[in-house]
């Protein structure tokens, strides 16, 4: 049996004697529970009851935690001891994207080395200039906008631009979404995450017995991503056969090299599973991530106008960041989007389950035992960050200065807390990526355009779709006047 520990050794207890919210007979806390406000549910009980504690669906217990220690040592230990919430996997690979975000055990290694050779520095250092032009059509599609007076939906567009940039990278195709308004992927994409959530959830499969409307759109949005990547997959087989090349040019085609090779075992369903496993990733969370950066800037003008005048002073005049080795000049711009994730996590719930029994912070947990993390209170207690309900993205640079300098520290500041890109073997290996795409955009938007909401910022709902996501972030942009 495995420890965990956190804090001094107490009692063991068993999940039984966890604290749990008042449910019915049989159900439990199942009509409690909302999905697209899971996290606020858990976060109330977290908050009125302590953690751990546990709440039953028809006599099956889940576990809630929000201890760093906890979570970090859980990271550390996975894939060999702990593995990701059960259905996670079986709905992933019933819906045909059981890659490397969801694959556990053998399965999950060779698709990780493949993956972060794609992702690497090197590989996205000799794709700027790529993803500066990409970034440029999204300057041009804001410009059209502010200029018209209209109202960006900015998690929309944002959307376009990371599916752009993400199958530009990993599988040599711009699908160009910036540039078409309707009938492109990003709308079949829209409806998958969702489905995700609604089907880990459910009791019971009923969806294999009868579907509701809600299933069908689902059913055909699949269809058309899964056409999608198998159209994507024959073109980049026809250019390897066209133009041959010593090494692959992008992920796709590193995926289609390995697949022949002798008892390589990876099939077209493998590689369709990770490339649609990348679009959705590149899609959603860091699109949301930099979406949620929008209400503090608004209610900031003076946040706005310092973000301008940093943007000018490195892009001079270029439209976007002119290379790659200015990307490391605009760490307030990443800043930004890191304090706001940090009030608003997009990974808000990870969840996980022990592959042996095992003893965490002294309560005795059976194999498969159900255990959800929710992240936020930890990046809200005043233990792990100063003054932790403010808004305050220069946290982030001080803790550099502090790092340099060997000064010391103003406040609490434990990085471990933030657990966005998860932590251990597993981490995020997109996080290189997202964090360069968080600079570039923001960087354009600030030195080009001011902006306001155009909606009460307490009407901005946080939706629970296997990503917390906002319900709208409507967006009225003003090109920003220059200084003489």
């Amino acid at each position: 049996m495995s420890t965990v520990s956190a804090g001094p050794r107490t009692t063991l207890r068993s999940v039984a004697d966890l604290p749990c919210p008042r449910g019915l007979p049989l159900l439990g806390n199942l009509l409690q529970l909302s999905p697209p406000r899971l996290h606020r549910i858990l976060e109330q009980w977290a908050a009125e009851l302590g953690a751990p504690y546990r709440f039953e669906i028809a006599g099956v217990p889940i576990t809630v935690w929000t201890d760093t220690e906890v979570i970090q040592g859980i990271m550390r230990e996975r894939p060999h001891r702990y593995r990701r919430y059960q259905p996670v996997e079986a709905v992933f690979s019933e819906m045909g994207f059981n890659g490397l975000f969801s694959a556990e055990g053998a399965a999950w290694e060779p698709q990780r080395r493949l993956v972060m050779q794609a992702l690497s520095i090197p590989n996205i250092k000799a794709f700027y200039p790529t993803l500066a032009d990409i970034t440029a059509r999204l300057r041009a599609r804001w410009l059209r906008a502010a200029q018209r007076g209209e109202t960006v939906e900015m998690t929309e567009d944002l959307k376009r631009y990371t599916i752009d940039v993400t199958s530009a990278l990993a599988f040599g195709e711009d699908p160009r979404t910036l540039e078409r308004d309707h009938g492109v992927i990003q709308e079949h994409l829209e409806q998958i995450l969702p489905g995700v959530m609604s089907r880990i959830n459910a009791l019971f499969p009923y969806w294999r017995y009868v579907k509701l409307p809600r299933d069908c759109k689902l059913d055909a949005s699949l269809a058309e991503v899964h056409r999608y990547v198998r159209a994507t997959m024959e073109r980049a087989r026809e250019r390897m056969r066209d133009d041959p090349s010593e090494t692959p040019r992008n992920l796709l085609e590193a995926m289609l090299v390995q697949q022949q090779e002798p008892a390589s075992g990876i099939t077209d369903a493998h590689i369709a599973a990770n490339v649609l496993t990348l679009l959705l990733a590149g899609e959603d969370t860091t699109a949301d991530s930099i979406a949620w950066t929008m209400p503090y800037l608004a209610a900031d003008p003076a946040l706005q106008a310092t973000l301008g005048d940093e943007a000018r002073r490195v892009l001079g005049d270029a439209p976007v960041c002119p290379d790659y080795a200015s990307l490391k000049d605009l760490d307030l711009f990443e800043a930004v989007c890191i304090e706001a994730t940090r009030l608003r996590p997009v990974a808000s719930i990870h969840s996980f389950e022990p592959l042996e029994d095992v003893t965490v912070s002294n309560v005795a947990l059976k194999k498969g035992t159900r255990m959800f993390f929710i992240s936020r209170p930890a990046m809200l207690d005043a233990k792990n960050f100063a003054d932790p309900q403010r808004y305050d993205p220069y946290r982030w640079l001080r803790r550099h200065e502090r790092d340099a300098s060997e000064g010391e520290p103003q406040g609490a500041h434990d990085v471990r807390a933030y657990l966005q890109f998860g932590a251990g073997p597993r981490v995020c290996p997109g996080r290189h990526l997202a964090t360069v795409e968080m600079r570039l955009a923001l960087s354009m938007l600030m030195k080009e355009f001011t902006l306001e909401l155009t909606i009460d910022p307490a009407k901005i709902n946080e939706v629970q779709q296997f990503t917390m996501v906002p319900d709208t972030m409507p967006v009225k942009l003003a090109p920003r006047v220059q200084a003489a």
